[in-house]
């Protein structure tokens, strides 16, 4: 029986960690692209390397082009440029726009049954720009931003109780940024509703942090942005298609009217399996909640806007 087959696109920070934790993981055999000359293969060859010591078993190749990718059972687009001193959220939109699209255009006709996991910002407009590009259905196309944030949120509540991550359990609605719905009321420590163990002066700092956690550590790198935390959260995500584990978590996903909202990709609780995005999960939000998640769509409908779609 061989192997599933994954293509990580883009092999920068992101891209390499996310290959390493793939193959770490035995969860398929790897190719990693980029149009760096040279790195893809370099990183492949350097990973590949690590195989007697990590125990695994996975081939890993490094390309240039998208001959490679063909017949990849789930692909994960990193690529994309990030944002630097002088360039506006619309420059940003635009090159990477740009980068989906020709990426996509590759990826689309020799994987036409794979599931496209975007990671590339801003977020949930470039899962449109995948979406309407590579012609997929919605179910197969869903954006990583939702796991990372939750991951964050429950990192921080860790942090302040002093207790186990595996024991916290939260969700994080809405666009990928600032505009992002931290949810406390869903969220528990060992089964115990978090409100009953925080002050609400705390949790609405650790709400706070959690929408700026991006910003933070690109504060401090100074040169670039988070990657451990991004290429965990995908992986995360292509375990639980590979696997068809089922796994409820939130994803970026095509909206179609569920939470009141039609035709854009926002951070919703999923079931996600073999087929991808297998079912989403409406919640019950209070009033100030669904305030707040109108807020968030109406921030991702702008940045859809603008696209050139």
């Amino acid at each position: 029986m061989s192997r599933r087959k994954i293509t990580i696109v883009g092999a920068g920070n992101v891209g390499a960690f996310a290959a390493a934790r793939a193959s770490a993981e035995e969860l398929g055999d790897l190719v990693l692209v980029d149009v760096v000359e040279g790195m893809p293969q370099g990183k492949a060859l350097d990973l590949a390397e690590t195989a007697p010591l990590l125990s695994f078993d996975a081939k890993i190749v490094g390309a240039n082009d998208y001959d490679a990718t063909a017949d990849s059972d789930v692909v994960v687009i990193t690529a994309g440029l990030p944002r630097k001193p002088g360039m506006s959220r619309d420059d940003l939109l635009a090159k990477n726009e740009s980068i989906m699209k020709s990426v996509v255009e590759q990826i689309a006709p020799r994987s036409p049954n794979s599931v496209l996991i975007i990671v590339s910002n801003p977020l949930d407009a470039m899962c449109a720009v995948a979406k309407q590009v590579s012609g997929f259905p919605k179910q197969r196309v869903v954006g990583m931003a939702g796991v990372l944030d939750t991951a964050r949120f429950r990192a921080f509540v860790s942090m302040e109780l002093g207790v186990s991550v595996e024991d916290i359990a939260a969700l994080v609605l809405g666009g990928h940024g600032d505009t992002m719905v931290p949810l406390p009321k869903y969220c528990t420590v060992g089964g115990i509703p978090l409100e009953m163990l925080i002050t609400p002066e705390r949790l609405e700092a650790i709400v706070e942090r959690t929408r700026k956690a991006g910003g933070e550590i690109v504060a401090l790198l100074k040169t670039g942005s988070a990657f451990f935390s991004p290429a965990a959260s995908a992986i995360e995500m292509v375990k639980a298609i590979l696997k068809d584990k089922k796994r409820i978590l939130p994803c970026a996903a095509y909206l179609e009217g569920e939470y009141g909202y039609d035709g854009i990709y926002l951070g919703v609780p999923v079931l996600l399996g073999a087929g991808g995005v297998e079912k989403i999960l409406e919640l019950e939000l209070t009033d100030q909640q669904k305030a707040e998640l109108d807020n968030s769509a109406a921030a991702v409908k702008e940045l859809i806007a603008k696209l050139t779609l």
